[in-house]
Protein backbone atom coordinates (compact mmCIF):
# COMPACT_ATOMS: atom_id res chain seq x y z
CA UNK A 1 0.00 0.00 0.00
CA UNK A 2 2.96 2.75 0.95
CA UNK A 3 4.76 1.46 -1.78
CA UNK A 4 1.42 2.42 -4.71
CA UNK A 5 1.28 5.57 -2.82
CA UNK A 6 4.72 6.57 -3.75
CA UNK A 7 4.95 5.10 -6.79
CA UNK A 8 1.55 7.40 -7.36
CA UNK A 9 3.30 10.62 -5.89
CA UNK A 10 6.17 9.99 -8.32
CA UNK A 11 4.54 10.02 -11.40
CA UNK A 12 3.38 13.30 -10.88
CA UNK A 13 5.85 15.85 -12.05
CA UNK A 14 7.70 18.44 -9.18
CA UNK A 15 5.62 21.63 -10.18
CA UNK A 16 2.07 19.97 -10.81
CA UNK A 17 2.72 18.51 -7.61
CA UNK A 18 3.62 20.76 -5.67
CA UNK A 19 0.69 23.57 -7.10
CA UNK A 20 -1.66 20.94 -5.89
CA UNK A 21 -0.01 20.69 -2.25
CA UNK A 22 0.27 24.26 -2.05
CA UNK A 23 -3.44 25.05 -2.37
CA UNK A 24 -4.96 22.47 -0.57
CA UNK A 25 -2.61 23.27 2.47
CA UNK A 26 -3.75 27.13 2.13
CA UNK A 27 -7.58 25.88 1.81
CA UNK A 28 -7.01 23.70 5.28
CA UNK A 29 -4.83 26.52 6.44
CA UNK A 30 -7.81 29.38 5.44
CA UNK A 31 -10.90 26.89 6.54
CA UNK A 32 -8.87 26.18 10.43
CA UNK A 33 -6.58 29.56 11.11
CA UNK A 34 -9.84 32.02 11.61
CA UNK A 35 -10.40 29.79 14.73
CA UNK A 36 -7.64 31.66 16.02
CA UNK A 37 -8.15 34.97 14.26
CA UNK A 38 -6.25 34.85 11.26
CA UNK A 39 -7.77 35.74 7.99
CA UNK A 40 -5.66 33.89 5.15
CA UNK A 41 -8.50 34.97 2.65
CA UNK A 42 -8.07 38.60 3.77
CA UNK A 43 -3.98 38.27 3.60
CA UNK A 44 -3.17 37.09 0.65
CA UNK A 45 -6.93 37.25 -1.52
CA UNK A 46 -6.67 39.94 -4.43
CA UNK A 47 -8.21 43.24 -3.26
CA UNK A 48 -8.87 45.91 -5.31
CA UNK A 49 -6.25 48.54 -5.67
CA UNK A 50 -7.31 51.65 -2.87
CA UNK A 51 -8.59 49.44 -1.00
CA UNK A 52 -7.20 49.31 2.46
CA UNK A 53 -6.11 45.78 2.28
CA UNK A 54 -5.23 45.66 -0.83
CA UNK A 55 -1.05 44.41 -1.27
CA UNK A 56 0.82 44.02 -4.09
CA UNK A 57 1.67 40.63 -3.22
CA UNK A 58 -1.82 39.90 -3.39
CA UNK A 59 -1.71 39.39 -7.46
CA UNK A 60 0.27 36.52 -6.92
CA UNK A 61 -0.98 34.85 -3.77
CA UNK A 62 -4.78 35.04 -4.55
CA UNK A 63 -3.98 31.69 -7.18
CA UNK A 64 -3.29 29.84 -4.19
CA UNK A 65 -6.63 30.39 -2.20
CA UNK A 66 -10.20 29.03 -2.26
CA UNK A 67 -13.28 29.25 -0.75
CA UNK A 68 -13.55 27.48 2.65
CA UNK A 69 -17.32 27.07 2.22
CA UNK A 70 -17.23 24.66 -0.74
CA UNK A 71 -14.12 21.39 -1.20
CA UNK A 72 -15.66 21.45 -4.42
CA UNK A 73 -13.65 25.44 -5.90
CA UNK A 74 -10.58 24.18 -4.81
CA UNK A 75 -11.09 20.39 -5.96
CA UNK A 76 -11.83 20.74 -9.43
CA UNK A 77 -9.06 23.01 -9.96
CA UNK A 78 -6.59 20.94 -8.26
CA UNK A 79 -8.11 17.98 -10.48
CA UNK A 80 -8.09 19.81 -13.77
CA UNK A 81 -3.93 20.55 -12.70
CA UNK A 82 -3.24 17.03 -12.36
CA UNK A 83 -5.05 15.67 -15.23
CA UNK A 84 -3.74 18.91 -18.15
CA UNK A 85 -0.80 20.18 -15.91
CA UNK A 86 1.61 17.44 -15.43
CA UNK A 87 0.86 16.45 -19.42
CA UNK A 88 2.21 20.09 -20.05
CA UNK A 89 5.11 19.92 -17.65
CA UNK A 90 6.21 16.88 -18.89
CA UNK A 91 6.27 18.39 -22.55
CA UNK A 92 7.41 21.87 -21.46
CA UNK A 93 9.79 21.27 -18.59
CA UNK A 94 9.06 22.10 -14.83
CA UNK A 95 10.81 25.72 -15.76
CA UNK A 96 8.23 27.14 -18.47
CA UNK A 97 5.35 25.15 -16.75
CA UNK A 98 5.77 27.19 -13.80
CA UNK A 99 6.20 30.13 -16.20
CA UNK A 100 3.28 29.51 -17.60
CA UNK A 101 1.11 28.85 -14.41
CA UNK A 102 2.21 32.25 -13.15
CA UNK A 103 2.24 34.31 -16.12
CA UNK A 104 -1.86 32.92 -16.66
CA UNK A 105 -2.74 33.75 -13.04
CA UNK A 106 -1.28 37.09 -12.97
CA UNK A 107 -3.12 38.08 -16.13
CA UNK A 108 -6.26 37.11 -14.49
CA UNK A 109 -5.57 38.87 -11.95
CA UNK A 110 -4.98 41.95 -13.64
CA UNK A 111 -8.24 41.29 -16.11
CA UNK A 112 -10.20 41.21 -13.12
CA UNK A 113 -9.17 44.46 -12.11
CA UNK A 114 -9.95 46.45 -14.74
CA UNK A 115 -13.58 45.09 -14.30
CA UNK A 116 -13.77 46.04 -10.71
CA UNK A 117 -12.74 49.20 -12.02
CA UNK A 118 -15.59 49.26 -14.65
CA UNK A 119 -18.13 47.98 -11.97
CA UNK A 120 -17.43 50.11 -9.60
CA UNK A 121 -16.65 53.46 -11.84
CA UNK A 122 -19.47 55.63 -10.02
CA UNK A 123 -17.58 54.70 -6.68
CA UNK A 124 -14.22 55.93 -8.04
CA UNK A 125 -15.65 59.09 -9.56
CA UNK A 126 -17.83 60.35 -6.81
CA UNK A 127 -15.92 63.09 -5.18
CA UNK A 128 -17.58 62.13 -1.67
CA UNK A 129 -15.32 59.67 0.24
CA UNK A 130 -18.21 58.02 1.88
CA UNK A 131 -20.43 55.15 0.44
CA UNK A 132 -24.12 54.39 1.48
CA UNK A 133 -23.90 50.57 2.16
CA UNK A 134 -27.67 49.13 1.11
CA UNK A 135 -29.12 52.08 3.25
CA UNK A 136 -27.40 49.75 6.47
CA UNK A 137 -24.43 51.16 7.24
CA UNK A 138 -22.05 54.09 5.85
CA UNK A 139 -18.28 53.48 4.99
CA UNK A 140 -15.01 55.05 3.60
CA UNK A 141 -14.26 54.64 -0.40
CA UNK A 142 -11.19 52.49 0.85
CA UNK A 143 -13.68 50.45 3.53
CA UNK A 144 -16.19 49.72 1.22
CA UNK A 145 -13.31 48.47 -1.90
CA UNK A 146 -12.03 45.83 0.55
CA UNK A 147 -15.45 43.78 0.10
CA UNK A 148 -14.11 42.86 -3.05
CA UNK A 149 -11.70 40.21 -3.02
CA UNK A 150 -10.87 37.25 -5.78
CA UNK A 151 -9.46 34.30 -5.11
CA UNK A 152 -8.89 30.82 -6.82
CA UNK A 153 -6.76 29.29 -9.28
CA UNK A 154 -9.45 29.14 -11.86
CA UNK A 155 -7.63 31.52 -14.02
CA UNK A 156 -4.24 29.61 -14.14
CA UNK A 157 -6.69 26.45 -14.75
CA UNK A 158 -8.55 27.89 -17.92
CA UNK A 159 -4.84 29.00 -19.37
CA UNK A 160 -3.84 25.18 -19.15
CA UNK A 161 -6.97 24.07 -20.67
CA UNK A 162 -6.22 26.51 -23.61
CA UNK A 163 -2.25 24.92 -23.23
CA UNK A 164 -3.71 21.38 -23.69
CA UNK A 165 -5.74 21.92 -26.42
CA UNK A 166 -3.27 24.11 -28.77
CA UNK A 167 -0.62 21.35 -28.22
CA UNK A 168 -2.99 18.21 -28.44
CA UNK A 169 -6.24 19.14 -30.57
CA UNK A 170 -7.67 16.62 -31.41
CA UNK A 171 -7.24 14.53 -28.12
CA UNK A 172 -10.58 13.74 -27.26
CA UNK A 173 -12.44 14.95 -23.82
CA UNK A 174 -15.54 14.45 -22.05
CA UNK A 175 -17.80 16.59 -20.42
CA UNK A 176 -18.70 15.03 -16.74
CA UNK A 177 -22.38 13.44 -16.89
CA UNK A 178 -21.96 13.28 -21.00
CA UNK A 179 -20.51 10.50 -22.35
CA UNK A 180 -19.59 11.59 -25.74
CA UNK A 181 -15.87 12.64 -26.49
CA UNK A 182 -15.35 16.23 -27.74
CA UNK A 183 -11.80 16.85 -29.25
CA UNK A 184 -10.22 19.31 -27.05
CA UNK A 185 -10.06 22.22 -29.11
CA UNK A 186 -13.95 21.94 -29.84
CA UNK A 187 -13.52 21.64 -25.44
CA UNK A 188 -12.20 24.82 -25.04
CA UNK A 189 -14.04 26.80 -27.53
CA UNK A 190 -17.08 26.00 -25.91
CA UNK A 191 -16.44 26.94 -22.58
CA UNK A 192 -14.23 30.25 -23.73
CA UNK A 193 -17.71 31.65 -25.62
CA UNK A 194 -19.88 29.84 -21.92
CA UNK A 195 -17.77 32.28 -20.01
CA UNK A 196 -17.83 35.02 -22.20
CA UNK A 197 -21.35 34.68 -22.47
CA UNK A 198 -21.96 34.49 -18.90
CA UNK A 199 -19.41 37.23 -18.21
CA UNK A 200 -21.51 39.40 -20.33
CA UNK A 201 -24.79 38.50 -19.07
CA UNK A 202 -23.57 38.95 -15.37
CA UNK A 203 -21.54 41.78 -15.70
CA UNK A 204 -21.25 43.18 -12.12
CA UNK A 205 -23.47 40.69 -10.29
CA UNK A 206 -22.08 37.42 -9.99
CA UNK A 207 -20.02 35.88 -7.61
CA UNK A 208 -18.10 34.07 -10.17
CA UNK A 209 -14.54 36.01 -12.49
CA UNK A 210 -15.97 34.82 -15.87
CA UNK A 211 -13.46 37.48 -17.18
CA UNK A 212 -10.71 36.74 -15.29
CA UNK A 213 -11.06 33.05 -16.56
CA UNK A 214 -10.85 34.47 -19.83
CA UNK A 215 -7.89 36.71 -19.06
CA UNK A 216 -5.79 33.51 -18.12
CA UNK A 217 -6.80 31.74 -21.33
CA UNK A 218 -5.75 35.24 -22.83
CA UNK A 219 -2.35 35.66 -21.37
CA UNK A 220 -1.78 31.72 -22.05
CA UNK A 221 -2.03 32.45 -25.97
CA UNK A 222 0.10 35.29 -25.93
CA UNK A 223 2.65 33.53 -23.79
CA UNK A 224 2.50 30.45 -26.05
CA UNK A 225 2.36 32.08 -29.38
CA UNK A 226 5.48 33.84 -28.20
CA UNK A 227 7.35 30.82 -27.22
CA UNK A 228 6.30 29.45 -30.55
CA UNK A 229 8.26 32.32 -32.28
CA UNK A 230 11.10 32.27 -29.89
CA UNK A 231 11.50 28.23 -30.58
CA UNK A 232 11.19 28.73 -34.31
CA UNK A 233 14.07 31.66 -34.54
CA UNK A 234 15.90 29.20 -32.53
CA UNK A 235 15.99 26.13 -35.01
CA UNK A 236 13.49 24.42 -32.68
CA UNK A 237 9.92 23.02 -33.43
CA UNK A 238 8.63 23.08 -29.99
CA UNK A 239 5.19 23.44 -30.06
Amino acid sequence: MNQTSSGFLSDIPTVTKNIIIINLLMWLASLTLPKVGIDLIDWFGLHFPGATDFKLYQIFTYMFMHDTHSFAHVFFNMFAVYMFGRVLENVWGPKRFLTFYLVTGLGAGLIQEIVWAFNLSDVLMAEQDLVNLNGTQILSKSAFLNYFVTIGASGAVFGILLAFAMLFPNVPLYLMFIPIPIKAKYFVIFYGLAELFLGVASFGGDTVAHFAHLGGMLFGFILIRYWQKKDLNNGKFYL
